[in-house]
Parts: C-alpha cells; structure tokens; sequence
C-alpha cells in the first residue's frame, strides 16, 4: 500500500466510524440480503442453485453498470487491477454460496458464508497494513460470531439436527472469503476517490459477463415461466442493484472490518424470513441466538465520539508547538 493511500485511510478512520448513515446503509442492504435464499428457494425445481445465483447476478450486475455509466474510472492500471480482482470475487460468489445452500441449508451456509467473512476481514487488513482490529471490532464479531453459530446449531442441540455437508461448509467459507475480496477491493478503489457508483457498477458489470456462461450452460427456459422471473427479478433489482448500492455508500462511510461484522445482521433475517415465509421452525437456542448476534452489531452501531477527540486535540497541539503558543490540555 503507498504511503499516501495509507495516510488517506488514516485519517479518514475516524469519520467512518462514527457514520450513523453508512453503518444504516450496510445494516439495510444486509437485511436485503437476507431475502436470497427465500427468494431462490421459489425458484423453478430442476434449476441448478448456481444458475439461480448466476442469473440474479448477470442482469442486476448490468444494471448496475447501466446507471453508473456516467461516472467513469480513469484508465490506471492499479485500480483496473483492483477492479479485475474484484470482479472476479464477485462472480465466484454465486457459483459457491448457492450450491452450498443447496447442501447445507439457507441457514448454514449463510452463517458460515457471513460469520467468516469478518474473521477473513480483519486478517486481510492487518496483513495490508491497515493496523491490528479495533477492541469494539473484535468484542462485536466475537459475540456476533457466536450468535451465528448457536443460531445455526439450536436445532442440534435440541436432538433435531441434521448431519452437516462439509463440502457444503467449504463452499460457504469459500463465498465468505471472496465477499471480503471483492469488499476490500472496493473499499480500497473507494479511498482512492472513486465515486462508490462507478466502483460497484464496473466491477458488477465485469462480473456479470464472467457468470452469463454459467447462465446460458444451464438453460434460460425458467428465466420465461413466472417463477423464474420473480425469483431472478428480485435477485437482480433487491439483493443486487439495491443493496450494492447501499454497500457501495456504507463502504465509503464505514471500514470493512466493521462493514463485514454488520452484515452478520443478514444470517438473523435469512431466519425470520424463513420462519414466516418458508414455514421453518426455530428452537429457543437458536432464538437466544439471534439475540447474541444483535448485541454484537448493536456494539458496532452505537455512536463512538470518543475516538475523534484525540487525533483532534493532537493536530491542535501541532499547530499551536508550531505557532509557540501553549498545548490544549
């Protein structure tokens, strides 16, 4: 990382920590999120889960590309790198999470998906050097962590589990780390002053071409019967253009470790969802559960004014040791 990204990181830490409106942003696009699996599960039998995933991908990804076409990225070769790595993340992302739904269950592969996601996060950016995670980041994953995993285990722990596919799981863990890819990616193109529209909707756009030959390999007749196109529709204009939309701003606003803990919020919803739409039944651990999952978020929510004042006070010092006058106390 050069310097002058890393100053510009910095020294907009703190402005991004105390956004109520980009960790509102992020909280509202994990909640669209958590309709996907619901939404696919309409799907038309027979359909492959990647297919399904692929096609939501592919028309909301040219969406968004569409309307952001207006706010170019400048031809460097740099952030043309990022973008290349982060499309790739991105079209990686369906073809892993939906066979593993269709392994595991919407409940469990959306945990292991969004629960290793901020472990990935905060490893990737202390590896970058970025610094090591925050206290409150690590307090609020932990217990977001270990809400997810009761969330997902109370039917285990009440004897009506079921065994769990590994491969299902790998393939999880597998969409969790490219979320936290193409999430770093962008958040990256974004402090270097690109407009968060124009990120996601190129790096969307890429991914769409990449997927279209899973699409076309799979058949296109269940995108013309109504199932199809409800299920595709809200996939491609709700859990895609929407909410990357929202993700694009709170990723301009919040810091991507705090960004991937807030979106564990999305495992919670998967399972309200699932319980008053799909008709699934949740045991009392599995309740308690979520309530661990929001204490974490609620730790990651709360306003954090507390942090600003020093590196305020610390410029004030400098300019007035400069000056000659005497250090604020």
């Amino acid at each position: 990382m050069s310097e002058d990204l890393s100053t510009r990181l910095s020294a907009s830490r703190p402005i991004r920590r105390s956004s109520g409106s980009g960790t509102a942003a992020i909280l509202l696009a994990a909640v669209l999120w958590g309709s996907t699996g619901t939404a696919a599960s309409f799907a038309p039998a027979g359909v492959p889960a990647g297919a399904v995933g692929a096609a939501g991908l592919l028309f909301g990804g040219l969406l968004l590309w569409l309307t952001s076409r207006g706010n170019r990225l400048p031809h460097n070769r740099f952030d043309w790198g990022l973008l290349g790595i982060g499309a790739i993340a991105v079209a990686v992302y369906p073809v892993t999470f939906y066979p593993a739904v269709a392994r595991t269950g919407v409940a469990v592969a959306t945990v292991t998906a969004l629960g290793s996601a901020p472990v990935f996060a905060g490893l990737a950016s202390w590896i970058i050097g970025r610094g090591r995670p925050s206290g409150r980041w690590l307090i609020a994953t932990v217990l977001a962590v270990i809400g997810c995993a009761v969330l997902v285990l109370g039917p285990e722990l009440t004897g009506a589990g079921t065994p769990i596919d590994p491969i299902g799981i790998a393939l999880a863990a597998c969409a969790g780390f490219t979320y936290t890819v193409y999430s770093l990616a962008g958040a990256k193109l974004i402090a270097r002053g690109h407009p968060s529209n124009a990120v996601m909707g190129t790096m969307f756009g890429v991914a769409a071409v990449l997927v279209a030959p899973v699409v076309l390999h799979a058949g296109i007749d269940w995108l013309a019967t109504p199932r199809g196109a409800l299920v595709t529709l809200h996939l491609a204009v709700f859990t895609c253009f929407l909410a990357y939309r929202l993700f694009g701003y709170g990723l301009r606003h919040t810091g991507v470790e705090t960004t991937t803990t807030l979106t564990l919020a999305e495992p919670a919803v998967a399972a309200v969802l699932g319980v008053t739409v799909v008709g699934e039944r949740l045991p009392l651990p599995s309740w308690c559960g979520m309530a661990v999952l929001a204490v974490g978020l609620a730790v990651l929510t709360l306003p954090s004014p507390v942090r600003a004042a020093p590196a305020w006070n610390a410029f004030a010092n400098r300019r007035n040791t400069r000056s000659g006058r005497r250090p604020a106390r």
